[in-house]
């Protein structure tokens, strides 16, 4: 009768199901994981909103609201794009140049500004973009210069009103009225004076134009943008959103960051931690390989048999992972939706694309890996086969040896390279050991489990009959010792790294924040103070200094070489004296001295490594809406973490803010009853726990990155261990028939189960601390913080796991002994 290999497979996985349970559980979080990530990254590429404020403008010409940042020269350019901090605007000059487009019927500058009226908020515009957002006077007429139409609640023509613009209070005349849809209040200006107001003269948002009868969108797209000359894009469609802002840029790079850089760790995390179960997979059919070789078997039939199991299985278990990836990646999308991360009318991609990826990832791993595992058992001769199906041998193979010790070596010269560097290199080629070290482990995986047997195993040999009998099973096995220990060094070491990274760098800035804050008030508005608030903090009785803070961000390059690129920055402008400010801040000055001139800028000093300056050079920054600025650093502060990165006059960054009102109010001495008229008072306490309150986003992110990724290495050692101690029915049997009771056997697993997590939780533990150490040198300058409690609960959650994971299915595989023997 002809050798049939399909039939075999088939045979093979009909009759022993639970061989391959693990195998497909594996491979069904493998594919969960790649389609999850996938699918995010896929909705970064493609996220598109519907426009807001333009949705009644066809065509919007507006500045590119991303910073560009060229590297390198010739065939080795690059050009990398950053979302910009603030709008971007463009110059009102190409409003009569757009309007000369053949198709444009006119072209209308748009700004959006804050006001405050009375304490309350108040939007305002160009009484001209009424022609695309469609708001009708309800008395009255439109506004001449030196008169306001308004949509407010008691609001009568003819009346007089101030408004307090950024550079103070001014009276108005109301010309007309508007109802107000919203509820909001908001004010229209004659177009010439709501750009002089806005803060930004010579500057508008955007340009709306709008077509003449009959001419389409995209002819006048196309118009426009001839007209303008390449001085500004030309946007239709829901590209129109691009106009309002960065939010959607934002959101995009972040769902690319999260689905492509965390992706593509978790999905080769997840593709190598599979191939290792499939390869235990057929490991441990070896004793069968075996006899097929005995029997005449060919290798070529061997192979095929092992690739036909594959794909009877493989592709099941990718399909099954895909519904549950999607629903990881919905609630994923939603959290961070609720948490304002992305705007509310992006909505998620999923198509075929990351699906039939997922799939087709499970389908390659487990092929991959099964023709490696084969290949011995394929080649070797019948006698010698069953000879090591009797008992394990671990020789040195050519390939992983040779390149576990490089990768490992690489990991030490990244290590060393991350110590003795500050800032992002520090942390760049941090990120590079833990990698490195973790393929070390995949690739040396028998030999690194036999050393720790070898070491864990000596305290165990005088622990008793089953104690030593463990450490004597885990010598000889190192194959399965070793499958089981690289996905919990995996969760030790990635999950370590993760939350430590965020509780390290939190412990830092909270330190600083303390000992940095010594202003008795902060006054606080998230809307911006009155211009004439620092003043009257001033000469309020008992304040003996106070400065204004203009909070914001800039772009800073960073890095070294080729490999630079533009960093966010926190930004502080000071309207006051660097003396008023040292009294109520202690930046902890370290080269130079605090000045606050035109053109002068202090930076903390992990910074100015980052950016490899020093005091008396200048800084290339990109300002809040992306202009070019060198001004000179005049000194370099140690608290930049806990309080701003970079420290300037707010005169240097008003013009380039949407909001240029003061958003704190620093004050040394007084009273909080007497300055609660001029904002919201709090003490040094209730502003770092206001400050922190920012950082929980990254903190949400870190933690839900960790759990994704420890969870999934979590339930790969469940599932090996479940695995490998189903596999040794015949052994726990044989232990029982030579007199050993039910517990001593018992005993003897869980002592091998708290060895393998030892030994998993001492190597994961030992990488992550190789990559937090230089990492948080060079970030903040100390080592990492790991809080014992957090610590703590990963290794009791490692040792659950892996004594659950043994002694339940031990449980049941001396049951059915003891049924047999009856």
């Amino acid at each position: 009768m002809a050798y049939r290999p399909n039939g075999l497979a088939r045979a093979a996985v009909r009759f022993k199901p639970a061989a391959f349970a693990g195998t497909f559980v594996a491979l069904m979080m493998a594919s969960l994981i790649v389609a999850a990530c996938g699918i995010l990254l896929e909705t970064g590429l493609r996220a598109s909103m519907p426009s807001a404020r333009y949705a009644g403008a066809p065509v919007v010409a507006a500045a590119d609201q991303a910073a560009h940042f060229t590297t390198g020269s010739g065939e080795d350019r690059s050009d990398t794009a950053t979302p910009l901090p603030d709008r971007a605007r463009v110059a009102d000059s190409l409003v009569a140049r757009a309007a000369s487009a053949p198709g444009a019927r006119t072209a209308v500058p748009d700004v959006t500004f804050p006001l405050h009226s009375g304490g309350k908020d108040v939007t305002a515009h160009g009484w001209g973009s009424t022609a695309f957002t469609g708001e009708q006077l309800t008395a009255g007429r439109a506004p001449h210069p030196g008169e306001v139409v308004l949509a407010a609640p008691g609001a009568a023509v003819g009346e007089r009103t101030t408004l307090t613009t950024a550079e103070g209070p001014r009276d108005f005349r109301v010309s007309g009225t508007v109802r107000s849809a919203s509820g909001t209040s908001t004010a229209w200006f004659a177009d010439a004076e709501a750009i002089r107001l806005s803060g930004h003269p010579g500057r508008v948002d955007a340009i709306a134009v709008l077509p003449k009868r009959g001419v389409s969108a995209e002819t006048l797209r196309a118009q426009v943008a001839h007209a303008v000359g390449g001085k500004a894009e030309v946007h239709t469609g829901d590209g129109r959103s691009a106009a309002e802002g960065s939010e959607l840029a934002y959101a995009k790079e972040m769902l690319t960051g999260l689905g492509g850089s965390f992706g593509g760790i978790a999905a080769l995390t997840a593709v190598f931690t599979a191939a290792g179960t499939v390869a235990l997979s057929v490991g441990q059919r070896a004793r069968e390989y075996a006899l097929l070789r005995a029997i005449g078997t060919t290798p070529r039939q061997i192979r095929r048999t092992i690739a036909t199991e594959t794909l009877l299985v493989a592709p099941l278990a990718g399909a099954v992972g895909l519904l549950p990836g999607i629903a990881l990646a919905r609630w994923w999308f939603g959290q961070l939706k609720e948490k304002g991360a992305i705007p509310g009318a992006v909505d998620l991609s999923v198509s075929f694309i990351p699906l039939v990826t997922a799939v087709g990832a499970a389908v390659l791993t487990a092929l991959g890996a099964g023709y490696l595992a084969a290949r011995r058992p394929s080649r070797i001769k019948p006698g010698q086969a069953l000879t090591e199906a009797s008992v394990e041998r671990v020789p040195l193979g050519w390939i992983r040896t040779p390149l576990g010790i490089a990768a490992a070596a690489g990991g030490g010269v990244f290590a060393g390279f991350a110590a003795h560097n500050t800032g992002e290199d520090a942390a760049n080629a941090a990120l590079g050991v833990v990698m490195l070290f973790m393929l070390a482990v995949a690739l040396l995986g028998p030999l690194v489990a036999r050393g720790c047997a070898a070491l864990f195993g000596l305290p165990l040999r005088g622990a008793g009959a089953p104690a030593s009998l463990a450490a004597a099973n885990s010598r000889t096995n190192a194959r399965r010792l070793a499958s089981a220990i690289t996905p919990i060094v995996l969760a030790m070491a990635f999950s370590s790294v993760l939350v430590f990274m965020h509780t390290s760098e939190d412990r830092v800035a909270a330190d600083q924040q303390r000992a940095g804050i010594t202003a008795d008030h902060i006054l606080t508005s998230e809307t911006g103070l009155a211009p004439d608030a620092v003043g009257k903090a001033a000469g309020t009785d008992g304040v003996t200094s106070a400065v204004g803070l203009l909070k914001t961000t800039l772009l800073v390059p960073v890095g070294s070489g080729g490999d630079r690129w533009l960093e966010s920055a926190s930004a502080q402008g000071v309207t006051g004296t660097a003396a008023d400010l040292g009294a109520v801040q202690d930046l902890k000055i370290e080269t130079g001295t605090l000045r606050l001139g035109r053109g002068e800028i202090a930076v903390d000093s992990r910074l100015a490594d980052s950016a490899h300056v020093s005091t008396g050079d200048r800084l290339d920054i990109r300002l809040p809406d992306g202009t070019k600025a060198a001004p000179k650093i005049v000194a370099t502060y140690g608290r930049g973490l806990g309080l701003s990165q970079v420290t300037m006059a707010a005169a240097d960054l008003k013009r380039h803010v949407t909001s240029s009102f003061a958003t704190e109010i620093w004050a040394k001495g007084g009273s909080a009853q007497a300055l609660s008229g001029l904002g919201t008072p709090t003490d040094r306490d209730g502003y770092a726990t206001a400050r922190s309150l920012d950082r929980e986003l990254n903190a949400w992110a870190n933690t839900t990155m960790a759990a994704v990724l420890g969870g999934f290495a979590a339930i790969a050692a469940v599932n090996t261990l479940v695995m490998t101690v189903l596999d040794r029915r015949r052994e726990l049997g044989t232990l029982r028939l030579i007199g050993s009771t039910r517990r001593q056997v018992l005993r003897m697993v869980r002592w091998e189960a708290l060895l393998v997590a030892c030994a998993g939780i001492v190597i994961g533990s030992a990488i992550a601390l190789a990559t937090l150490v230089p990492m948080m040198n060079g970030l903040t300058g100390q080592g990492p913080y790991i809080p014992p409690l957090v610590y703590g609960s990963f290794v009791a959650a490692v040792l659950g796991l892996g004594l659950a994971a043994t002694t339940l299915p031990a449980r049941a595989a001396l049951g059915s002994v003891r049924r047999v023997r009856s």
